[in-house]
């Protein structure tokens, strides 16, 4: 098949359009559903996304789209019982793909809902499973077992949107697209991101483990698929905060930061002893949560709007208590799509646990951002690779 009719494009007013291959067919099946010009935009980098962490790190791997960025990504490294609690996974057995979904999806549950998923393998029916119980737009993989097929089509009253696509496709070099009438031109992004990105180590702490260079090559590589500007968290083989299409790379790095600290704050005693009215939907819980362990909470209290969401009253979690439980997050792996050109970015990244820093460099600045980091006795790689995306 060389073209797809859509519905509309971005927006209902925007008609025709439509996805077609200048040469060849589609790389693409639509199995189930009817997807839009977004959910392709999302499915197709997606799936890049995956296909490179697989490679990069031989584990099976999944991220979580939202208007062609990641929400969240990782690779398939078991769960922990607290993971597997704040993910909702439930009773369902968890395979290396199941665990990646999970993690992709749990990492930012907000961002995540009505997102597009992309998996690097065929989708079995442990990941399924998870993916039937989430709002989700669709679902992008090389291939689907029989099983996952039967769930996942039950999705959206059958209006699921389920596409396969063929693993060993190879864009053309070169790759075109057109704004207001201009056709721009440029060559397609090979560029292979691997252990030789992470040589050049410019700070006084040398001694980058196996962990913080996996952890690393995964920040990048889900850099080189978000819309710049861009910084990543990674912790154990799964973003746990992404600051996506920021103008200032400072506001990038709070964005992310803010992210990775509230995927920890849902990891602490005070969050996961949180009782929950029966009935409450998924997305009005994970708000709740989401309110709970931000400033406004206060007010939330004040209105007693606490009776309609929780059991029991839960205690105030104190800023003093927020900010003690997030200095116990450590080793958390840090990239940048380009280079941090003031020091304050390594500030605030090391009050979310980095220890750890991949970035070009480049920066007239440099000297600083070095100093910031010897300061923090982190390791820091310059790799004078810029990823931007747009």
């Amino acid at each position: 098949m060389k073209e797809l009719q859509l519905k509309y494009g971005c927006n209902p007013n925007q008609k025709p359009a439509r996805v077609f291959m200048e040469k060849g067919d589609l790389p693409i099946t639509v199995v189930n559903g009817n997807p839009g010009y977004i959910n392709l935009l999302d499915a197709l980098n997606g799936w890049q996304l995956v296909k490179e962490l697989k490679l990069a790190t031989g584990l099976p791997s999944a991220t979580s789209f939202k208007h062609v960025s990641p929400a969240g990504a990782a690779v398939g490294l078991p769960l922990s019982d607290t993971l597997k609690k704040i993910y909702f996974t439930d009773n369902v057995e968890l395979s290396p793909l199941a665990a990646a979904y999970a993690r992709a999806r749990g990492a930012d549950r907000m961002s995540s809902f009505g997102d597009f998923v992309a998996l690097s393998d065929e989708c079995d029916e442990a990941t399924a499973l998870l993916i039937k119980k989430e709002v989700s737009d669709g679902v992008i993989a090389p291939g689907f077992s029989q099983k996952a097929l039967e769930i996942l089509k039950a999705k959206k009253n059958g209006n699921y949107c389920i596409i396969q696509i063929e693993p060993n496709y190879v864009p053309e070099e070169l790759e075109r697209k057109q704004v207001f009438g201009v056709t721009f031109e440029q060559g397609h992004n090979f560029l292979k991101i691997d252990d030789s990105a992470l040589s050049n180590i410019v700070t006084k702490n040398k001694k980058l483990t196996e962990e913080q260079k996996r952890n690393l090559i995964i920040s990048l590589i889900v850099l080189k698929y978000t819309q710049s500007n861009s910084v990543c968290f990674v912790k154990d083989g799964q973003a746990i905060g992404i600051g996506a299409g920021q103008q200032s790379r400072v506001h990038c790095t709070r964005l992310a930061g803010q992210k990775a600290d509230n995927w920890w704050l849902r990891q602490s005693p005070k969050v996961l002893a949180l009782e929950f009215v029966e009935g409450i939907r998924r997305a009005d819980r994970d708000n709740a949560i989401d309110v709970y362990i931000g400033e406004e909470y206060m007010d939330v209290l004040a209105d007693g709007k606490w009776q309609n969401i929780f059991k029991v009253k839960p205690e105030v979690f104190s800023r003093e208590e927020k900010t003690e439980w997030i200095s116990k997050n450590t080793d958390v792996a840090l990239g940048s799509d380009a280079f941090f050109p003031f020091g304050d970015n390594i500030d605030r990244a090391k009050k979310s646990g980095v220890t750890a820093i991949a970035q070009p460099g480049g920066s007239v600045r440099d000297d600083l951002v070095i100093k910031a980091a010897d300061d923090y006795n982190m390791v820091m790689c310059f790799n004078g690779i810029r990823l931007f995306h747009h």
